[in-house]
C-alpha cells in the first residue's frame, strides 16, 4: 500500500474526529451530540450528496455505462446477502443470519459520503449517477434478507409480514431523501443551484466531521458489549467486507474505467448498513439480536473501511 496515501487518509480531520469520539468513550467523557442534532446532520449529508449527484448527473451523458452501473449495483445488493446468509446461519441462527446478511448486502450512506470526501481530497473525479446506485442498493438487500428468514424460519409464531417489510424498505426515509434530492438536483437549473451552493457544498466537510465525531461516540459504546459474542462476528465483520471490496474493486473495471466510480462501487460492496437495516429488522425480525448486527456494521466494518479500506481499495483498483 502507498504509505503516503494511508497517512493522508488517517490525517483527514473528519476521520480524526471519529477517533476523538472513540477516545471520549474510553475516557468516560460526557461528550455527546444531541440526538436531534445528529439526525439533522445525517439528513443534511444525504440531502447534500443527493443534490450534488443530481447536478452532476444533469451534466452527464445518460449512456450505457450509467445503465450498467445501476444494474451492477442492484446485482451486488442481491448476491451479497444470499451467500453471507448461509455462512452465518449455522453459527448464529436464522434470524441473526438474515439481519446480518441484509446489513452487509445493503449500504452505509455515511461510508459512501466519507469515500466522496476522500476522492475530493485525492482530486479524483466520479459520476453523479453513483448516488443513484447507492440509493437503489439499500432496499433489495433488506428484501432478500427478509425473504431468506421467511423461507428458513421454522418458528411459526415468529412469522414475517413480507408485504409490509417490502413497503417499509422502499419508503425508508433515507432512501426517499437521497432519491428525492437526486431528482431535484437533476431538475434544478444551474443558476438556481448556485444560489444554495454555500449550503450544499461549502459546509459539507464541517458537518461530516461533526457527524463522524458522533459516529465515533456511538461506535465506542457499541464495541464494549460486542465481545460477548466471541471472535466469529468480529472476524466476519472485517474479512467478508474486505473480500467483497477486493472482488468488486477488480470486476468493476468491466463496468466503468473511472477510478472514482470503481472506488465508490467498492465501498458500496464492502460497507454495511447500520441505519436503514436496524430500523427495518426491528419490525421484521424482533428475534434478531441488534447487539450483534449493529456493532458488526458500525463498530467494526465502518471504521475498517474509512481508515484502511479506502486507500487499500484504491491501490487495488489502480493495480487492475
Amino acid at each position: 500500500m502507498n504509505i503516503n496515501l494511508l497517512i493522508d487518509n488517517l490525517t483527514n480531520p473528519a476521520l480524526l474526529f471519529f477517533f476523538l469520539g472513540i477516545i471520549a468513550v474510553i475516557l468516560k467523557s460526557d461528550l455527546e451530540i444531541p440526538p436531534n442534532s445528529s439526525k439533522f446532520i445525517s439528513l443534511y449529508l444525504l440531502f447534500s450528496i443527493g443534490f450534488n449527484g443530481g447536478q452532476e448527473l444533469a451534466h452527464s451523458d445518460l449512456g450505457m455505462e450509467i445503465a450498467l452501473s445501476l444494474l451492477f449495483g442492484i446485482f451486488l445488493a442481491l448476491i451479497v446477502p444470499l451467500y453471507t446468509f448461509f455462512i452465518l446461519k449455522k453459527r448464529l441462527g436464522v434470524f441473526n443470519a438474515g439481519a446480518i446478511a441484509a446489513a452487509y448486502g445493503s449500504i452505509s450512506a455515511v461510508t459512501f459520503v466519507t469515500a466522496v470526501s476522500f476522492l475530493e481530497i485525492q482530486k479524483i473525479d466520479f459520476g453523479g449517477h453513483m448516488v443513484a446506485v447507492m440509493a437503489l442498493m439499500e432496499a433489495p438487500a433488506i428484501i432478500v434478507g427478509v425473504l431468506l428468514m421467511s423461507v428458513y424460519n421454522r418458528d411459526k409464531e415468529a412469522s414475517i409480514d413480507c408485504g409490509n417489510m417490502i413497503k417499509h424498505s422502499m419508503t425508508n426515509g433515507s432512501v426517499l431523501l437521497i432519491l428525492g434530492s437526486l431528482v431535484i438536483g437533476f431538475l434544478a437549473g444551474e443558476k438556481q443551484a448556485e444560489g444554495i451552493m454555500p449550503f450544499t457544498s461549502d459546509i459539507f466537510k464541517g458537518f461530516l466531521a461533526v457527524f463522524l465525531l458522533d459516529m465515533g461516540i456511538v461506535s465506542g459504546k457499541k464495541l464494549s458489549s460486542f465481545w460477548e459474542n466471541g471472535w466469529f462476528p468480529f472476524l466476519f465483520a472485517i474479512v467478508v467486507p474486505f473480500i467483497n471490496g477486493v472482488i468488486v474493486a477488480i470486476i468493476s473495471g468491466f463496468v466503468t474505467q473511472s477510478d472514482g466510480n470503481r472506488l465508490l462501487f467498492t465501498v458500496l460492496g464492502a460497507s454495511a448498513s447500520y441505519i436503514a437495516v436496524p430500523a427495518a429488522m426491528k419490525m421484521a425480525a424482533p428475534k434478531a439480536n441488534p447487539g450483534l448486527y449493529i456493532p458488526m456494521a458500525l463498530a467494526v466494518t465502518f471504521p475498517f473501511n474509512i481508515t484502511l479500506g479506502l486507500p487499500l481499495y484504491l491501490q487495488i483498483i489502480r493495480a487492475f
